[in-house]
């Protein structure tokens, strides 16, 4: 019998404004989710984060990115269906550590069947800064839509 295991992990830095945003939204779900479900506050270091992932059926997993959006826009990437984006580079404040644990796990075979991450836009990553607005107004909006896809395929 496989795995049933589902887990969300809300990545980042709630000491650098923006990048706090993946963990917040984990905060948002952590009591409001079936008890089987895992939710885990995370830094976002590669190795550490595809071990969270072992065993998994299904990950959501939900950090701050930088690209060329406006601030507070909210990306879902389905992680088995595509690429990140190189995240290293123009995408995750956290550099290496979340895309490449993805691609490092696709590559050993060891991702969950389901993985989905949500990014969203960051604007101030200073040390000290509080969320800004549009990406707290996007923490809530994350957290529904991550509840629903747990919701339904729960059913």
């Amino acid at each position: 019998m496989g795995s049933t295991r589902v887990v969300v992990l809300g990545v980042g830095n709630t000491e650098r404004g923006d990048d706090g945003a993946g963990r917040m939204v984990a905060r948002l779900l952590k009591d409001t989710l079936p008890q089987t479900v895992e939710v885990i506050e995370h830094d976002g270091e590669a190795t550490s984060l595809l071990a969270m992932l072992d065993g998994a059926a299904s990950a959501y997993l939900i950090d701050a990115c930088v690209s060329k959006s406006p601030p507070g826009t909210i990306h879902r990437i389905d992680a088995n269906r595509e690429e990140l984006p190189h995240v290293s580079s123009d995408m995750s404040t956290h550099g290496f550590g979340l895309a490449a644990a993805i691609e490092l796990g696709r590559i050993l075979d060891q991702l969950p069947a389901h993985v989905v991450v949500y990014a969203i836009e960051g604007k101030s990553f200073d040390a000290g800064a509080a969320l800004s607005e549009p990406v707290t107004a996007a923490v809530p909006l994350v957290a529904e839509k991550i509840r629903s896809e747990i919701a339904e395929s729960l059913s």
